[in-house]
């Protein structure tokens, strides 16, 4: 379970509907709540609308693939995404860590193993993980003249300003 204090909102977005039902059905009573879309193109309002901990995106997406949603949201969001798809080869698990996905879970998958990975992921990209200083109420972590901004992973100094992946954020 997550913590007592603390609600996961999660973002599934997946056109299979008995898949969606399934998630809410077996993530809710662990103390996540599961939002859907059934295709990529209405996430970014989603995203500033319900402000999802974690993103569960498939691959394989009516219209716009999940890859091309990928994109769209690591060009605005550093977002934790976990990759689900049908397809099982190992160029599309890697195209989706290439792009920014923080994990990968082949379809069908079981419902522990996939809570596990959103744990797993959520726990990693946690700023109190490591023990380290905790962020204000904007996500920002600052010492002296330098800040981190955790919600974009950027790196301030003075008015210098770096973008860092996700290896460096950690």
């Amino acid at each position: 379970m997550f913590s007592d204090s603390a609600t996961v909102h999660v973002l599934l977005v997946d056109d299979d509907v008995r898949l969606q039902a399934n998630a809410k059905d077996f993530l809710e009573p662990y103390g996540c709540k599961l939002s859907s879309l059934g295709d990529g193109r209405g996430i970014e309002e989603a995203l500033s609308r319900i402000s999802p901990d974690i993103v569960l995106l498939d691959v394989m997406l009516p219209g716009e693939d999940g890859f091309a949603v990928l994109r769209k949201l690591r060009a605005a969001s550093r977002i934790p995404v976990i990759m689900l798809t049908a397809r099982g080869n190992d160029t599309d698990r890697i195209v989706g860590l290439e792009l920014g996905a923080d994990d990968y879970l082949p379809k069908p998958f079981n419902p522990r193993e996939l809570l596990a990975r959103i744990k797993a992921v959520l726990r990693r990209i946690s700023p109190d993980a490591s023990g380290g200083p905790e962020p204000d109420a904007g996500g920002i972590i600052s010492a002296g003249p330098v800040s981190l901004d955790c919600r974009l992973q950027k790196l301030r100094a003075g008015s210098a300003s770096v973008d860092l992946s996700i290896t460096e954020f950690r």
